[in-house]
């Protein structure tokens, strides 16, 4: 399985190269960019782990580079991922999102089905992964 999040997701994974070609975009469009890593790769889990504080004032791809090559040897086997914010008045948000590492073996997840009371079933996504405790999941 093959998590899928983000821009770039249903494609292979992006190159160096590549990665430095978005951030050159994203620094050119004025955006901060910022580097966070997980070991729970759920969805709906919004806390990634930043690296950091988003570089607002980086200029060059290659500053940024740095920070990424600096957080995957902190961070071997574990998602890691690029985000560029736009603080301009108006947006206030992050305009790119996307994967730059993951772990050799992705987990997966599984759907639990729960039925309550007058026939009403809930579905719960939980991630293969949190079977383990945070640190040591991959």
């Amino acid at each position: 399985m093959r998590l899928t999040q983000g821009q770039f997701s249903f494609l292979p994974d992006l190159t160096d190269d590549e990665i430095k070609q978005q951030i050159t975009y994203a620094l050119n469009q004025g955006w901060a960019v910022a580097v966070e890593s997980t070991d729970d790769p759920h969805p709906r889990n919004i806390y990634w782990d930043m690296w950091g504080t988003p570089m607002f004032d980086i200029a060059d791809a290659a500053g940024v580079m740095m920070e990424i090559n600096a957080c995957r040897k902190a961070n071997k086997g574990k998602y890691i991922k690029v985000l560029a914010f736009d603080s301009q008045k108006g947006f206030e948000s992050v305009r790119m999102s996307f994967i730059i590492d993951r772990p050799a073996e992705e987990k997966g997840f599984e759907l639990i089905r729960s039925e309550g009371p007058g026939r009403k079933v809930d579905y719960t996504i939980r991630s293969y992964a949190t079977e383990k405790p945070a640190g040591a999941r991959y």
